[in-house]
């Protein structure tokens, strides 16, 4: 499916473009989460070993991208994981990245977000970022704009997310080395960050990348990486060849979806025969759109690369988005044989299904979305699609509660109300599907007075 969400969450995007045009007036038109298959499996093989080496449930890892340049990254409400594309996309491996995530992962295993663990254990994932926000607002000064972003009053607002005392960035800091150490890695990708974020200090909040103000540097904190690393087992580990290569494509996917495709094709030009140049402007064509030339970059790489799950379902994406529906499906299919269990494959593979209008392509889809419901129960855009797919199969009471499933997970209280009692009136009473409309329609009602 496509990199960035299918429908932006509203009321998340109204607060990021509020909270942006207030604290970073330059920053670009507004923000939004970012669903992709394959950069969320590159980032959990960072994330996992650090959990798991910190007594963690490393499978119990949720991974959430948002679209933003700056530098940042938290850990927040159980084992979600949120990391911005701007840090993704720093520097030529993985090092910063890993050590960012191995001194978040300090913060957590240290109970550092105890005291905002109530607040948020129902929380979704995006009223979780509007707290996050909130707090960024209050530490750049504008309590005002928190107070708006976080909607619950000054109180809460006050109530900082992500603000650490030096004690806790101490402690992160002495938990991320162990961590990196354990799991073969160095801390110098950690110290690389450092540096480079030190000059920031200087600057006026507005002006700071988010972890600078809400991860205060000191220079007791870099001398400590340094002293470490010069009697860490690991001074320098190069990463392997498999590592890089997936380090690259990440980086060369997030450029092309989020930069101009002129921009891309600059940067990735025809003379780079490299993986990652040819994935770049296999997108870069996608997005002009120059179906033609995307077509053709992607099955250069699916001929060297039959079994890679995300060439295949870039292409299907791509047909599936030029109007080509019954084209998309193969290659769709093929992604999901190689990736069952990813949701997102699922999800891509259904839609195509679900516009094919037709009563077996309709059942398939309900297939592949009720799988895609029990590997991401969380994720609205399942349960969206899924209640469509029921829609069209006449199953109008399973639409409805669906449909209260997405309306639910995306904040919608009303919609999640209507369509819960809506599904009811058809549901057997006492019936499982019946209960489970009850307790949305419940929870909704009471969320919303």
């Amino acid at each position: 499916m496509a990199i960035f969400s299918a429908r932006t969450v509203g009321f998340v995007a109204t607060i990021l473009f509020t909270l942006f045009v207030m604290v970073t007036p330059a920053s670009t038109k507004g923000l939004s989460l970012v669903r992709d298959s394959e950069i969320e499996n590159t980032i959990l093989s960072y994330s996992a070993p650090l959990f798991t080496v910190a007594g963690l449930d490393a499978s119990a890892v949720n991974v959430h991208i948002i679209n933003d340049s700056r530098i940042n990254a938290f850990v927040a409400g159980g084992l979600n994981l949120f990391v911005n594309t701007g840090l993704l996309m720093l520097g030529e491996n993985p090092d910063s990245i890993v050590g960012v995530i191995a001194h978040e992962t300090g913060h957590l295993a240290g109970g550092h977000l105890a005291r905002t663990q109530e607040a948020v254990k129902n929380a979704t994932t995006e009223s979780i970022i509007a707290y996050v926000l909130g707090a960024a607002a209050i530490l750049s000064g504008r309590s005002d704009a928190a107070e708006a972003i976080i909607g619950t009053g000054n109180a809460v607002a006050q109530q900082s997310f992500i603000r650490y005392s030096q004690t806790q960035e101490r402690s992160a800091d002495q938990a991320a080395v162990r961590y990196l150490e354990a799991t073969g890695r160095s801390a110098a990708g950690l110290l690389n960050l450092f540096h480079q974020l030190e000059d920031q200090e200087l600057l006026i909040a507005e002006r700071q990348d988010p972890y600078i103000r809400s991860h205060p540097l000191t220079r007791d904190r870099i001398h400590f990486v340094e002293n470490f690393i010069s009697n860490a087992k690991y001074h320098v580990k190069p990463w392997s060849d498999e590592e890089l290569l997936a380090h690259r494509r990440m980086v060369a996917k997030l450029f092309a979806f989020i930069y101009p495709p002129s921009k891309t094709l600059r940067i990735y030009h025809e003379g780079d025969k490299s993986l990652k140049a040819r994935y770049a402007r296999a997108i870069a064509y996608f997005r002009i759109p120059d179906l033609e030339k995307a077509i053709a970059e992607i099955n250069s790489l699916i001929s060297e690369q039959p079994e890679d799950p995300w060439f295949l379902e870039l292409k299907g994406q791509m047909l599936f988005e030029n109007g080509h529906i019954a084209l998309s499906i193969p290659p769709y299919e093929r992604a999901v044989g190689f990736r069952p269990e990813e949701a997102l494959l699922r999800l891509g593979l259904a839609r195509a299904l679900i516009e094919m209008n037709e009563t077996e392509c309709n059942e398939k889809a309900i297939e592949h979305l009720i799988a895609a419901t029990q590997f991401e129960p969380h994720y609205a855009e399942h349960w969206h699609f899924l209640g469509i797919a029921y829609g069209r199969n006449g199953q109008l009471p399973q639409s409805s509660l669906a449909l209260a499933e997405a309306s639910l997970l995306s904040g919608n209280l009303v919609e999640a109300e209507y369509h819960a009692e809506k599904a009811k009136r058809g549901l057997k009473v006492g019936s499982p599907s019946y209960l489970r409309a009850e307790d949305i329609a419940l929870s909704a009602k009471h969320n919303n007075h």
